[in-house]
């Protein structure tokens, strides 16, 4: 899934490379991932892009004063496209959920792949007519110590699910909370509200260190390298099996329905593992 530095590194090389244009049309081919009608997509023709933005995991496209909003989902991507065709693409079942032709012949797809779809495009007026933007908590390279450790006291669930968790802290995913716990030594399953002053102010460092590194490797890269660049950073997430780069442990999986986090034992856990089932006792 995009996260905040992905999506950040997108909107500048939407700044970069289609600011100034002008939309000359947009090809709607996955119906459902359009979640708005009014203003319709149509309304995007013949307007300038002016700005491109992130709020949290959305990624914003302004265009001559309406928003072209997007939430790329757990498997969507954007493919800058040289030399689009002129023919418009057929609906069906294919990857391809929106093409956005500018007026220089380039533009960008929308895709999706897999069948569960999550991928979703608003066109709005200002981007808090977004339910998921209005819902937003404070960015989380924004956030000051203070605010974060009231976060963390406020919140009754794991540290794993408050870092993830977009009305509480707005950006993180799954593969960045699972590299901030990592460099924060601390269980995934550790409770946010039992949290040390310590391990608060570890947690909050790790936050700006994971993200910030991420930021400086990804701004500033072509859009079709931004996923290679986000793997190469990673130290334990989507590793399963492989060597801790830090301790040299074996890096391990616990598994849920529909996802799974990483995580190093010595570094993290004391050395035990958790057991890989979603009832089990929790480390604390």
């Amino acid at each position: 899934m995009p996260e905040l530095p992905e999506v950040e590194a997108l909107a500048a090389f939407l700044r970069e490379n289609a600011v100034g244009r002008v939309v000359a049309r947009t090809d709607l081919t996955g119906l459902q991932a359009l979640k708005t009608f009014d203003p319709p997509l149509s309304a995007l023709s013949g307007l300038e892009v002016t700005g491109a933005s992130r709020h949290g995991k959305f990624l914003d496209l302004e265009v001559s004063g309406l928003h072209l909003v997007v939430h790329l989902a757990r498997a969507g991507w954007l493919h800058w496209r040289t030399a689009l065709p002129a023919a418009p693409p057929k609906p069906g079942k294919g990857p391809l959920a929106l093409r956005v032709h500018l007026d220089d012949g380039n533009g960008f797809d929308l895709t999706e792949q897999g069948t569960r779809k999550g991928l979703a495009v608003y066109v709005v007026r200002s981007p808090a007519e977004v339910p998921g933007i209005e819902r937003l908590g404070p960015d989380a390279l924004e956030v000051d110590g203070d605010t974060f450790a009231r976060l963390m006291a406020g919140r009754s669930g794991q540290v794993k699910g408050a870092l993830t968790d977009q009305t509480l802290l707005s950006g993180i995913g799954n593969a960045y909370s699972d590299e901030i716990l990592h460099v924060a030594r601390l269980s995934p399953f550790k409770m946010a509200d039992k949290l040390t002053d310590d391990e608060v102010l570890r947690l909050h460092d790790a936050v700006r260190a994971v993200l910030t590194d991420a930021l400086q490797r990804q701004v500033g890269q072509q859009a079709a390298t931004l996923k290679g660049e986000k793997r190469s950073g990673l130290q334990v997430h989507a590793r399963t099996g492989l060597p801790c780069p830090v301790c040299g442990d074996t890096v391990r999986e616990v598994s849920f329905a529909d996802t799974s986090l990483q995580y190093c034992p010595t570094c993290q856990t004391g050395g035990k593992p958790l057991a890989d089932r979603r009832m089990s006792k929790l480390l604390r």
